[in-house]
């Protein structure tokens, strides 16, 4: 009797361990799902920036003014509202990607802190004016948002460009 006794607390002992295991292993798992999304995500964040008409729409934008009036960015013709369109939905996607902890704040910031604070400049009263105009105040919202959350986070990055920062840097193997 003793015997079967014994083995049967080895036996629920050895059940504890394999569920306990099994839960390491399901953490590890997410944890590795959620690292590969992130990373398949920061792939995604890149290629948009890479795309041939998101170029030609950041330099017919950079160009412009600071605080162009809706107006004054209608008159330049419809290629510049295309282009302040996509600039504006580009960075929405961006945000909400952000906000959604599916990219994250720093990454987008290293990919496109300095320009995205640059189109903003050029692009808010646009904005404001699309917003009154349209009477929809969730226009490019996230856009602001994340802008609003580089310049919150932007000292050091703002005072030093990555050139600077990382000039000391090298590759670990």
């Amino acid at each position: 009797m003793a015997n079967l006794e014994t083995l049967a607390n080895i036996a629920e002992i050895f059940g504890a361990i394999t569920i306990i295991g099994g839960a390491v292993f399901a953490i590890a798992q997410i944890r590795e799902f959620r690292a590969q999304r992130r990373l398949a995500v920061t792939v995604e964040l890149t290629r948009s920036f890479q795309n041939p008409d998101f170029a030609d729409a950041i330099n017919l934008i950079r160009d412009l003014p600071d605080g162009l009036s809706g107006s004054e960015l209608r008159s330049k013709g419809p290629e510049y509202q295309r282009a302040a369109v996509m600039i504006c939905t580009t960075y929405e996607t961006i945000a909400f990607l952000v906000f959604k902890e599916m990219a994250s704040l720093s990454m987008a910031r290293e990919l496109s802190g300095g320009i995205a604070l640059v189109l903003w400049r050029k692009l808010e009263g646009w904005t404001e004016h699309v917003r009154e105009e349209q009477d929809q105040p969730s226009w490019a919202e996230w856009f602001q948002w994340l802008v609003e959350q580089f310049k919150r986070d932007s000292v050091q990055e703002e005072t030093h460009p990555a050139y600077q920062r990382h000039a000391d840097w090298r590759p670990r193997f």
